[in-house]
């Protein structure tokens, strides 16, 4: 009796000893992603092929010069490992030399033959031409690979006609061009739909039946591409429901809030946005306080909890002395940094004496250093940022050192920056 193999595409005869089955299992996922190379006698220009006995083409020596060998030998020693884990054509090498000029490496080459495998198919002409005209519209050198990584299909996208009928869709919608690479870049899938039968459907969607303003259309493309990419009619319905029930939110406000911040559909109900909204309830928020924040600042639903709500919160209470209404009127607060902007601040404004009694103003948070130093601090910049990064320097050492906290590290801290420091 025969023994046989399964290689996931069904049982062959065993090959006995030294088979490489993960090979073997890679080239069967790369023949369900894509025709395998091979198979024909015959070579492109349509003459018959020679085979050795081993079955593998062999070339024509009366053409193959000298040259021609160095060149195949220096190939295969150089994707030597490559070769060991996929059966690579020898024709695909000027096509690996290229990418490889973008940074890729074997590794690379394998996960793109296992997604896509006839992507190493296409000549090298063809794809240096749609790579150069990716460049030409924005998209960076450095991001090719992620790029191939993400969409190998890429390679295969003609330029005529798809590339450009795909800019210029961006462009009509009043993409600015300095931005379009990088809308590309963050969603090179975008190459994959029909400009007719997706992704203009999706726009008219957003326009006609989520209520967003043409104008302000090429504004949420650009905070989050992907939604030309998904099933934006079920993150809408479900979304809106979940918050018109939880907050009794109108169907403005949450128009606003997806304008506003896009990346709003893509958040889970049950792990992003219930956990936020049951914490602001928990510190004292009421549904209508809950709704204002949301909808002046909407990326308070993708804020880490244990990481940013959290302590701001407690900041804000212990050291601050505001109230939790005072967030309705500057949810700002939430979204800055607590270690770069809030404390250091903060510290600054007490430090020169300057901190009102009473719970701290939140507003002396929201101008930029110029504006800080000339209306809250009366200094220069250069004096502000010195003590914040002495400031910043001394809390690395350990943000549970009760010196932290005490007017003896302050000084130190003003006279590091330049102040006399008068007892």
């Amino acid at each position: 009796f025969r023994a046989y193999y399964y290689v996931g595409i069904g049982l062959v005869e065993d090959p006995g000893p030294g088979f490489d089955g993960d090979k073997h299992k890679r080239k069967a996922q790369a023949t369900a992603n894509g025709s395998v190379n091979g198979g024909s006698m015959y070579s492109r220009a349509g003459r018959k092929q020679k085979f050795n006995v081993n079955g593998k083409v062999a070339l024509d020596r009366n053409n193959y010069t000298g040259k021609d060998k160095e060149a195949g030998k220096s190939s295969k020693n150089k994707y030597r490992r490559l070769l060991d884990e996929i059966d690579v054509d020898e024709k695909w090498f000027p096509l690996l030399d290229y990418l490889g000029t973008f940074g890729l490496k074997d590794s690379h080459f394998i996960q793109m033959y296992s997604r896509h495998m006839p992507s190493l198919q296409i000549n090298v002409t063809a794809a240096k031409e749609r790579l150069d005209y990716l460049m030409s519209v924005g998209v960076k050198s450095k991001d090719i690979k992620k790029i191939l990584m993400r969409q190998p299909q890429i390679l295969q996208y003609t330029v005529e006609s798809n590339l450009k009928s795909h800019v210029a869709f961006l462009v009509s919608l009043g993409i600015q061009d300095s931005r379009i690479g990088q809308i590309i870049t963050a969603t090179p899938s975008i190459f994959s739909y029909s400009v007719e039968n997706s992704l203009k459907p999706t726009v008219r969607y957003l326009i006609e039946e989520v209520g967003i303003r043409e104008s302000d259309l090429s504004k949420v493309v650009q905070l989050s591409p992907q939604i030309l990419v998904q099933r934006i009619d079920n993150s809408w319905n479900a979304r809106y429901r979940f918050l018109s029930k939880e907050l009794g939110a109108p169907r403005d406000s949450i128009v606003k809030m997806v304008t506003k911040h896009p990346q709003l559909l893509h958040y889970s109900i049950e792990d992003g946005l219930l956990p936020r909204i049951n914490f602001l309830r928990s510190i004292g928020m009421h549904n209508s306080d809950i709704l204002k924040v949301s909808t002046s600042l909407t990326q308070v639903f993708s804020l880490s909890l244990e990481g940013n709500l959290k302590p701001k919160y407690l900041y804000l209470v212990n050291e601050l002395q505001n109230e939790v209404k005072s967030l309705t009127k500057y949810p700002t607060y939430l979204s800055l940094s607590l270690d770069q902007r809030i404390r250091p601040r903060h510290k600054f404004l007490v430090a020169l004496k300057k901190a009102p009694e009473g719970p701290f103003p939140l507003s002396s948070f929201v101008p930029n250093d110029e504006s800080f130093c000339q209306q809250w601090a009366g200094t220069s910049v250069d004096k502000y940022l010195a003590f914040r990064q002495s400031f910043s320097a001394g809390s690395d050492l350990g943000s549970n050192q009760d010196c932290l906290e005490t007017d003896a590290f302050l000084s130190i801290q003003m006279i590091q920056a330049g102040y006399k420091v008068i007892s």
